[in-house]
């Protein structure tokens, strides 16, 4: 079976388990029969659940109509969320839900959905209204208010066991700051599931309560999935067993796994305040965005946001403020600039906050890194004015392998290193395709029993590692992201191994740069050849 179309998550050993699933869009058949293979194997599931568009093109009306007429049947109960374009809202007589064909049910435009066994769902269709009025595939701040209202109105009321949406929460992947946060922020879902991104990606779970100054509470867990038989075998398949919230052991409960973080929807309030309720909640003017789109085309400050500040320069993540002066090292550092043991000859490119050198016994001659000057021991570890001039360093490099015909491939190793190394290798166009550079990074990793998650492009990596998080990183020439959080015994040579292989730059005797180690002399020379190849991209030669 393969890991990375269908995954199992449990929390408690107990049955009946559930499926999740991401955008379908018109594979009916294909899902069905994935479904039954798996039921097959694994036994009877007692629902599947589908967040995304479950229609798509009129070339897949065909497969729909065997089902609606009867000429074929869903093998689980299938409750699906509404359109989440104008080209789909035609597949949904009744905006309030009904049954579509038998076993398929349309949930409706957003409500609450409780099962037999007293499992609650929660549930909203469609992608967010932009403008008034809304158009029928989107919903409104009322919709928002006539879903949570009743809710919070029951003193009982402690969260929800699963939220199904199309589009992903504004935030998901970030700490405090998102300036919106009423569905996930009051629903607290045990698990939330979305789609419409065409990836997978889980987030770590995160708390429902303030440690220290509130009664502890559940954890959360947000899960994108991935488009129906997709051709790079993204996960579209979640399977998981949760036992309903009112069954459960108050105790067993509120059990905070070890890899828990912050509520990423949560406004972080000084001096121990407690925070305001949202305004949809007190009749105040609703915010616009309780969603964020990955897919959004229009820059931030194109958008009207009717008096309203901007609350970020773009999409970035609002970084905590931290002060200018790094943390020292313990010992001798050999990549802090000011420390006697930097080898200066081979700097590239020096700015306010970061540099650029090569890489000692690198797998090319221009293979380069970048480097945080003060101490700083992850890029999750940096100060928001590093993060912004790391960015700079980052986008020089990409334009400079690009006017060369190379891929600019980039990753870091988080684990038995003191010091941040961002290691950037390119990689000719003509060797490979992006395809096979991520292909080659995960069947070494899945041989060498690690599993690469990809994450998406916007993905803030301190929200997914937290600061002491041991971890490997890759970034891909499209903007692509893969991560594995290191448990232990991480090989060090990964990152050079997989790209040194046959697959890629085919110089597997370069993989351990011990072994590919110059005279002083060659490195001053290849530093001198770069420096001056790098200059009309060097944005701190410029200032």
């Amino acid at each position: 079976m393969n890991s990375r179309v269908f995954c199992v998550h449990a929390d408690f050993v107990s049955f009946p388990l559930r499926l999740a699933c991401g955008d379908v869009e018109g594979r009916i058949n294909a899902l069905f029969n994935r479904v039954n293979a798996i039921q097959k194997k694994s036994g009877q599931f007692d629902l599947l659940l589908c967040v995304g568009e479950f229609f798509g093109t009129s070339e897949a009306e065909a497969e729909w109509e065997a089902y609606k007429s009867g000429a074929k049947k869903a093998p689980i109960h299938t409750y699906i969320l509404g359109a989440a374009s104008q080209e789909t809202v035609k597949y949904f007589p009744n905006s309030d839900g009904c049954e579509l064909a038998e076993s398929i049910t349309y949930l409706g435009r957003r409500g609450i959905f409780t099962g037999a066994s007293g499992l609650q769902i929660a549930y909203v269709s469609g992608r967010e209204a932009q403008h008034e009025p809304a158009l029928s595939h989107c919903f409104t701040s009322k919709d928002i208010t006539a879903l949570v209202a009743p809710l919070l109105s029951n003193s009982k009321f402690r969260g929800v066991d699963i939220l199904l949406t199309s589009q992903w929460p504004r935030g998901v992947w970030q700490y405090g700051n998102s300036p919106v946060r009423v569905v996930y922020f009051l629903l607290k879902p045990r698990y939330h599931f979305a789609g419409l991104e065409a990836v997978h990606y889980e987030r770590l779970p995160y708390r429902n309560h303030v440690v220290l100054q509130e009664n502890a509470q559940h954890v959360s867990r947000f899960i994108a999935l991935a488009t129906v038989n997709n051709p790079a075998k993204k996960k579209y398949l979640y399977a998981f067993n949760i036992v309903p919230m009112k069954n459960m052991d108050p105790a067993e409960l509120v059990k905070q796994p070890q890899d828990v973080t912050e509520n990423p929807y949560r406004k972080p309030m000084k001096d121990g305040k407690k925070e305001k309720p949202p305004p949809s909640m007190t009749g105040e003017e609703p915010v616009s965005q309780f969603f964020f789109d990955l897919g959004q085309k229009k820059p931030q400050h194109q958008q009207h946001h009717h008096g309203r500040k901007r609350q970020t320069d773009g999409d970035r993540p609002n970084y905590p403020k931290q002060p200018r002066r790094p943390p020292q090292p313990t010992g001798p550092c050999w990549f802090c600039l000011a420390s006697p043991e930097v080898e200066k000859h081979l700097v590239i490119s020096i700015g306010t906050h970061c540099y650029m050198a090569l890489a000692k016994g690198g797998l090319t001659p221009d293979h380069v890194l970048l480097l945080p000057i003060g101490h700083y021991q992850s890029v999750v570890d940096l100060a928001s004015e590093v993060v912004e001039e790391m960015e700079k360093y980052k986008s020089a490099v990409k334009k400079f392998c690009k006017s060369r015909a190379q891929r600019c491939i980039m990753f870091e190793r988080n684990y038995r290193s003191q010091h941040l190394q961002l290691q950037v290798v390119p990689v000719p166009m003509e060797k490979c395709s992006t395809e096979d550079i991520k292909e080659a990074f995960m069947t070494q990793a899945e041989e060498q029993q690690m599993e690469l998650m990809e994450i998406p492009a916007h993905t803030d990596l301190k929200q997914i590692a937290p600061p002491g998080t041991p971890y490997f990183y890759v970034e891909l020439d499209t903007g692509e992201k893969l991560f594995y959080r290191i448990k232990k015994n991480f090989p060090l040579q990964f990152g050079r191994e997989v790209l040194a292989s046959e697959a890629l730059l085919n110089i597997p005797m370069r993989a351990d740069w011990r072994e590919c180690k110059c005279t002083k002399e060659e490195e001053e020379d290849q530093a001198k050849q770069m420096r001056s190849d790098f200059e009309p991209f060097d944005f701190a030669h410029e200032d």
